[in-house]
């Protein structure tokens, strides 16, 4: 299977949670490439302006992972502005995940994972597994343990 690991990453927690996926799906026969979503303007205060620098073509993938990072206790807004320019995301199987540095899914991360499905399924994609990794968790790099897990047996 071809996957594309779509992802904004700003400080590079979300890319760390990436490259780990990649690595375990490469192990496991499938072709996955990590692509990135950039901003000209990430300044946050300016997230009604957002000019994309790269936006990833996705038509050659068979599945998307999708990862961003919660922002102001939403989905980053490059994430946003970049899955609303998308045209269609039909026959697509899609998985999403978010990072936050809260340590609880209630700051944020449950809203931001819920509008990036919202968004997906509101382009006729099929969101199959979602996840939220909170940074500053005690238990953080067992929860990228499992959700590379849990996103490695999806098909």
């Amino acid at each position: 299977m071809n996957i594309g690991i779509i992802i904004h990453s700003h400080t590079g927690h979300t890319l760390s949670v990436a490259e780990k996926l990649q690595d375990e799906l490469l192990k496991t026969g499938h072709s996955a490439r990590i692509e990135r979503v950039s901003a000209i303007n990430e300044d946050p205060s300016s997230a009604k302006n957002i000019q994309l620098k790269t936006a990833p073509d996705i038509k050659d993938y068979d599945r998307l992972i999708i990862g961003a990072p919660v922002r102001g206790f939403s989905l980053s807004s490059v994430m946003e502005e970049y899955l609303s320019q998308l045209t269609s995301l039909k026959d697509k199987k899609i998985d999403c995940f978010v990072t936050q540095a809260f340590p609880y899914p209630w700051m944020g991360g449950n809203r931001s994972i819920n509008q990036m499905k919202d968004i997906c399924e509101a382009k006729d994609g099929k969101v199959y597994k979602k996840g939220i990794i909170n940074w500053s968790h005690k238990n953080r790099d067992k929860k990228i343990a499992d959700l590379v897990e849990n996103f490695k047996k999806s098909e």
